[in-house]
């Protein structure tokens, strides 16, 4: 397993953990995570990849060993300016090749369009955008987020890192029991009564009071100028959980001026986890520029 080391900085008020797999700077990568997830968990896919890619993974805020946010919940416009400050920190001076994963993905595809000439090559994972809305769902949405914060999500607590492990297993059966209980040391921390809980920010859960707004989202990604790697997956659930047909998702794609698309078979919406070796081959020879 290829070692990395934690690197800490001061981002927007947060102390935000960046997780770093060493290696040629002039082959720099940097991954980011999706929802209730950390950057541990590119660990399989990092070691799929040759060893000279320079790669740096945060923990989004609110997640891993990042401290949480301040506000009652997360939105976009948080993320995207904190990898904006990141990148200055990784890589000031040039573009750089970027990898983003579900929550991740999204957040990297609004980047580029809103940073065009910071991105070199992007490369989405299951990040296709969220549900479309309407206005008229603004007042319903608002007074749900007033009831959340009445009543505040909490984590399920687990007796052990053990339990941890047999529920990431449970909910991905191609997890193998060495990797589910890696992950499930990154994933869980142990809480003062002993039991464990996910190294997430509750907040996560509470629903965001402004409405996603499509026609903005599909604005920004037509000016992403990186030529754009769009990868999914066979068996992933990702359209229906966010009620899109195939000619939608269709459309979603066209919004990118230069985009290659690619689906991987065998895997759900964790591809990272359940296919990481195809997942790495496909990254890196976008990246090297093989066809």
């Amino acid at each position: 397993m290829r070692s990395s080391e934690s690197q800490f900085h001061d981002i927007r008020g947060l102390r935000y953990h960046v997780r770093h797999w060493r290696g040629d700077p002039a082959r720099r990568l940097v991954l980011l995570h999706g929802w209730m997830d950390v950057s541990a968990s590119f660990q399989f896919m990092v070691d799929a990849l040759a060893p000279d890619w320079d790669v740096y993974g945060p923990d989004w805020r609110g997640y891993g060993l990042t401290d949480w946010g301040p506000a009652d919940c997360y939105w976009f416009p948080d993320y995207v300016a904190d990898l904006d400050a990141l990148l200055d920190r990784i890589q000031p001076d040039a573009p750089l090749d970027l990898v983003g994963h579900s929550l991740g993905g999204n957040v990297a595809a609004l980047y580029a369009g809103v940073r065009p000439a910071r991105i070199a090559k992007l490369v989405n994972l299951e990040g296709v955008g969220m549900s479309a809305t309407r206005p008229e769902q603004a007042p319903r949405r608002y007074a749900r987020w007033l009831d959340e914060l009445r009543e505040r999500p909490r984590l399920r607590p687990y007796p052990g890192f053990a339990a941890l492990a047999d529920r990431l297993q449970g909910n991905n059966p191609r997890l193998t029991r060495e990797r589910a209980e890696f992950l499930a040391q990154h994933w869980g921390r142990q809480a003062e009564d002993g039991s464990v809980v996910l190294r997430s920010d509750p907040a996560h859960k509470i629903v965001n009071p402004v409405l996603y707004r499509y026609e903005e989202a599909r604005a920004i990604w037509q000016q992403v100028s990186a030529p754009v790697l769009w990868v999914d997956a066979s068996e992933s659930d990702t359209l229906r959980r966010i009620g899109i047909d195939a000619d939608q998702y269709a459309q979603r794609r066209a919004a990118f001026r230069d985009l290659r698309h690619v689906t991987v078979h065998g895997a759900g919406h964790m591809l990272h986890l359940d296919q990481p070796e195809e997942v790495a081959r496909l990254i890196e020879e976008f990246l090297r520029g093989a066809p």
